[in-house]
């Protein structure tokens, strides 16, 4: 079973096994120009990812789905959906971005007016700052608990689902409190209601997800197929990402702050963080040049390969340096604080820039 609100690590081997998760790798030469996230791996499976490369080879209408719920500060491990919606929106599609309040409020016990003011100035000035145009018509970024058609086609969907079923693929329990019971339903109409009449009708939908996410996923086409003759609706693809790993080993997360490299930390914290970041390195010097460092053990390396480094050959000649012992540690790590010192520099400006805009956002009539 897997938890779409806990923090523990996912085998994903294990995960495309039991789940019927394929493998990305298996369709990438079909994509004309992919992502780096798809081209180095991080992008690692998907289900019928095939509606999608046709919808884009034949520029066709498609929409891509993905949320984010205001419950902490953002960290560059969030930054791989922004960058994956950039290139979607160069791709043609239409992009829907719920703010999942809903969710927080049952999950996290964060209270409406958080989750808004967390979505404003936390969430939506980084994707703006980050390179998502969200002024832009074809992206609709919404609350949750101001969708009356999310919430009213929910309320539809409850009549074909039982909490045998919710209890089956979530682990929800006697002592599960109704809001949380309740909010997969909200999930669902989020991804679904994109291909409703009044959104431009049935259409391949897509949902960018990590594989904890999985279980919205499979509810999401159970019900689709349950409202295929009412509404029409095409089964949603989705793709699956690595988690990026914690700084200091284990998963990174908005809880642990040593764990994460934020998007509001100052250049100080950032390059502290980087200095005690765990590597790959060896005990000693000596080992190291003689044995070559472990870079798959690297989270400094591994913050080029997710994030930061958009040049593969670039990457790949530091994997190499790594491997066969001739790039140390420390020389790494000055090269990673220096490259992050020139990105967040410019991007905190581009943030300063974003916050006058995120502000309006909300206030667009979403249609």
């Amino acid at each position: 079973m897997i938890d779409p609100w806990s923090s523990s690590i996912l085998e994903y081997n294990e995960i495309m096994k039991n789940f019927g998760i394929k493998p990305f790798k298996e369709i990438i030469d079909k994509i004309k120009d992919p992502h780096w996230l798809m081209r180095r791996g991080i992008i690692f499976g998907h289900r019928d990812y095939e509606r999608i490369l046709t919808a884009m080879d034949e520029e066709r209408d498609f929409a891509v789905v993905t949320g984010m719920m205001p419950s902490g500060r953002m960290h560059i491990g969030h930054k791989m959906v922004v960058d994956q919606l950039i290139w979607y929106d160069e791709q043609g599609a239409e992009i829907y971005i719920p703010i999942a309040d809903m969710e927080s409020y049952s999950a996290r016990d964060i209270h409406f007016e958080e989750s808004r003011e967390l979505a404003i100035k936390e969430y939506i000035s980084n994707y703006i700052a980050l390179g998502l145009d969200l002024t832009k018509d074809n992206i609709h970024v919404y609350l949750q608990s101001e969708n009356l058609v999310v919430e009213d086609l929910a309320y539809i969907f409850a009549k074909k689902v039982n909490f045998n079923e919710l209890r089956a693929i979530y682990g929800f329990t006697g002592s599960t409190n109704m809001a949380h019971v309740y909010v997969p339903l909200i999930q669902v109409a989020d991804i679904l209601h994109p291909q409703l009449e009044e959104y431009g009708g049935p259409r391949p939908t897509l949902v960018p997800v990590g594989p904890d996410q999985d279980p919205h996923i499979r509810l999401t086409r159970d019900i689709a197929s349950r409202f295929e003759k009412r509404y029409g609706f095409i089964l949603p693809s989705s793709t699956y990402h690595r988690f990026m790993r914690g700084l200091t080993g284990g998963k990174m997360s908005s809880s642990k702050p040593a764990s994460a490299i934020f998007l509001t930390d100052s250049l100080e914290e950032i390059e502290w963080k980087i200095r005690n970041a765990k590597t790959g390195g060896r005990e000693t010097l000596e080992e190291q040049r003689r044995l070559g460092g472990v870079p798959e053990d690297c989270i400094v390396y591994e913050i080029l390969l997710y994030h930061m480094l958009g040049s593969d050959k670039k990457l790949e000649k530091m994997y190499e340096d790594c491997r066969n012992g001739t790039l140390m540690c420390g020389e790494c790590k000055n090269n990673v604080a220096d490259y992050m010192r020139r990105f967040f520099e410019e991007f905190s400006k581009k943030r300063k820039r974003a916050e006058k805009i995120a502000e309006s956002i909300l206030d667009k009539v979403q249609s």
